[in-house]
């Protein structure tokens, strides 16, 4: 459903944010590390969220990776989703055609609009500190 790149900077954010909201930067290492990811791949992915302000990096001895309070209130997962793989899991042709919409659907088109909506909606209302304090409580996991 969503690219390699979207799924490890949806777990990097939920890890970040599981450590944010004891005051805890972490490092890349640490990240890549705790979500099962490449480094230099993860690399990417966090300066990607760092660029659209999703996380916040500090460098130096006592830098590294976190989320303000403020933001661990707001970000829903929509938000990664975007900053990571862009609004084309909404937009694109279920079937890859180049033209596709209400006035030249696809065979598909109808039936995927609906789903879209409602994957937009959730996607919407998921906050990452909801996924965070999961996460910190042992009810769900990053890594297996």
């Amino acid at each position: 459903m969503f690219s390699k790149s979207c799924e490890y900077g949806i777990r990097a954010a939920i890890y970040v944010a599981k450590h944010s909201r004891n005051n805890h930067k972490v490092s890349l290492i640490e990240v890549a590390k705790h979500t099962d990811s490449p480094p230099a791949f993860m690399a990417k992915i966090l300066q990607k969220l760092t660029k659209t302000e999703i996380l916040s990096s500090l460098k130096g001895p006592t830098g590294g990776f976190f989320i303000t309070e403020e933001h661990l209130n707001t970000i829903s997962l929509l938000n990664i989703v975007l900053a990571i793989d862009g609004d084309g899991i909404f937009e694109n042709c279920t079937l890859g055609l180049r033209r596709c919409d209400g006035q030249k659907p696809c065979p598909m088109h109808f039936n995927f609009r609906k789903i879209r909506e409602e994957m937009k909606e959730t996607l919407s209302n998921t906050s990452l500190k909801l996924l965070a304090e999961e996460v910190s409580d042992g009810i769900t996991f990053l890594k297996r």
